[in-house]
């Protein structure tokens, strides 16, 4: 006797900071936990089917995944209300082939604390790891620690953060000032 159920796959969105960005949330984990995916511009899409298939429309321009959501940033020039039933469908699709999303996998999770790491940049990452990491998550996005020199801070945003028009402000008058207070070494925070 074979098993023919298939997955029971449930599939909304959520709304972000970034008008041009829509998070599609599954009922399942998409990736591992702390694994990020940013597909821009239809670079490097053989590391994943899904990304393969969205950027086949054209006004997606650009796919991030992580966990159980997909966000998917669109061109200014087209209206969510005329795609969004059309990329929800496509991602239901692919979902529903239980075939993964990602082929190549990587882990580039953003706190992990290395050997190597100061004392400065461990407390920097557990802030970011509990304070900031949830709240750009919920808004379908990553924040990725890059270097701490000379008192600089430099992350990286990804998915619905990437070109939002309130992560210059998000980035400023929130993680600056965040880091500032809890961190005196952090003077400055850039992209």
């Amino acid at each position: 006797m074979t098993n023919t159920s298939k997955k029971n796959i449930h599939l909304y969105l959520e709304a972000n900071p970034n008008p041009h960005s829509l998070k599609f949330v599954a009922n399942f984990m998409l990736t591992k936990e702390g694994e990020i995916y940013d597909f821009s511009q239809k670079e490097n899409l053989e590391k994943s089917p899904i990304a393969q298939e969205l950027f086949q429309y054209p006004f997606v321009k650009n796919v991030f995944c992580m966990n159980n959501f997909i966000t998917v940033n669109k061109e200014e020039s087209y209206d969510w209300q005329e795609i969004q039933t059309i990329i929800k469908e496509c991602i239901y699709k692919y979902l529903e082939t239980e075939q993964p999303i990602i082929l190549e996998k990587k882990n580039t999770s953003d706190t992990t604390i290395h050997t190597t790491d100061t004392e400065i940049e461990i407390k920097i990452k557990s802030i970011l790891d509990e304070y900031v990491k949830p709240a750009v998550e919920m808004d379908g996005g990553a924040i990725i620690f890059q270097e701490f020199t000379q008192g600089i801070l430099k992350l990286s945003l990804h998915g619905a953060c990437k070109g939002c028009p309130s992560s210059t402000i998000t980035l400023k008058s929130g993680i600056e000032n965040l880091l500032k207070k809890m961190v005196p070494e952090v003077r400055e925070v850039t992209c």
